[in-house]
């Protein structure tokens, strides 16, 4: 969802109508995960995506039927089934469609969304897919303690508003948000999208190899921070893909700023002046991935160096060093990829290894995504 708010934002503006198409639950080697969306627009306009391209027609003809009719529309596409194959799932695995039209009268919801995520704040909204409750009434809820629109009363929306709170438990990475399904007490059932604050990169050293990681890391949705002592490298000039550009000695705005278990720190300055008092703050902090750039020799003379310093050695051995997976790239793009690659591996309990040599599920589902209430999948 997280990909087509801009776009949404933009109907929303010029009072276009459109529907919103969710995956709503997975079983299975499915394509996409719960809340990966898609909108399409009165004028017939497309963005984003359910399956990757499996299900698409079949789904966009269900977002046209709800803009025409202004009725909710549900569907389950399971790879056993003929019509899933005449769709074009036959990839695996079964996922569950829910599709809403989007009034006038919801807009400035879905504009308070797309601002909230553009400002890198949290957000959670809750849809109704059956039950008691009217399908498709929406609420949201801010992470400043706002909330606009209704579930359908106030018992359902007093019980929609702590949800957030039940479905938390952050992740280091760029892709912390989560949809999963819950059922409310009197057995409405809603699909409940969390939007997380993005996750933090902070890059230490303005060389060309913080330009790369910067631009990639802003990719793949990091607020990012380059921090150098030399004002004439630490420049927006040279950074345009961070959000924020520091000119300080690193260990000393480390120090001062916050750190949490989402924040990747990488430190690619391979100066000792810099490295070790920097790193001896990193390693002090809750930060999910810290590494740092260098040779071998570089990184052995630095270890010695925290070791003589009072770094204790469980300390040490979170340090990533030589950062980044073994690619054999050389350029700053290469290693780039290097850096994220271990991240994403780190975060999701990845092998780093070609999937053509393991066995394990391509996929790893995400504990928050599971359903309480878990409905049947389809046979």
């Amino acid at each position: 969802m997280r990909d087509i708010l801009e776009t949404i934002d933009a109907w929303c503006t010029a009072g276009t109508r459109f529907a919103v198409a969710s995956v709503v639950h997975t079983w299975s080697s499915a394509p996409k995960q719960p809340g990966a969306a898609m909108a399409v627009s009165e004028h017939g306009e497309v963005a984003g995506s359910v399956s990757g391209g499996c299900v698409e027609s079949a789904v966009y003809e269900m977002a046209r039927e709800a803009l025409a009719t202004g009725e909710p529309a549900g569907e389950t596409f399971a790879v056993g089934d003929d019509d899933a194959f005449a769709v074009g799932l036959p990839c695996g695995g079964s996922l569950e469609i829910a599709v809403h039209a989007v009034g006038v009268e919801h807009f400035a919801q879905w504009s308070a969304l797309a601002e909230a995520v553009r400002r890198g704040r949290g957000a959670t909204a809750v849809t109704v897919l059956s039950g008691p409750a009217p399908a498709g009434a929406r609420l949201l809820v801010l992470d400043d303690g706002q909330v606009m629109g209704t579930v359908g009363g106030r018992e359902r929306d007093a019980e929609a508003t702590v949800l957030p709170h039940m479905i938390a438990g952050p992740r280091p990475d760029a892709e912390a948000d989560c949809a999963t399904t819950r059922r409310l007490a009197d057995g409405t059932r809603v699909l409940v999208e969390s939007f997380a604050a993005p996750p933090r990169m902070l890059i230490f050293g303005a060389i060309d190899f913080a330009g790369a990681l910067a631009r990639l890391s802003a990719f793949l949705g990091h607020r990012v921070t380059v921090c150098d002592a030399r004002p004439v490298f630490a420049t927006s000039a040279r950074f345009p893909d961070a959000h924020e550009v520091v000119v300080d000695w690193p260990h000393r705005w480390l120090s001062g700023t916050e750190v949490d278990e989402r924040t990747a720190i990488c430190v690619l300055t391979h100066d000792p002046k810099f490295d070790v008092p920097l790193l001896e703050v990193a390693l002090r902090t809750p930060a999910a991935y810290i590494g740092a750039m260098g040779s071998r020799r570089t990184h052995r003379d630095r270890m010695r160096r925290l070791r003589e310093a009072g770094v204790p050695e469980a300390a040490l051995a979170r340090l990533r060093s030589p950062i980044g997976l073994d690619l054999g790239g050389r350029s700053a793009q290469e290693t780039a990829v290097s850096i994220v690659a271990e991240i994403i591996a780190l975060r999701s309990g990845g092998t780093g290894r070609a999937l053509s040599t393991t066995t394990a599920p391509i996929h790893r589902a995400d504990p928050r995504a599971v359903e309480p209430y878990e409905l049947l999948a389809p046979t």
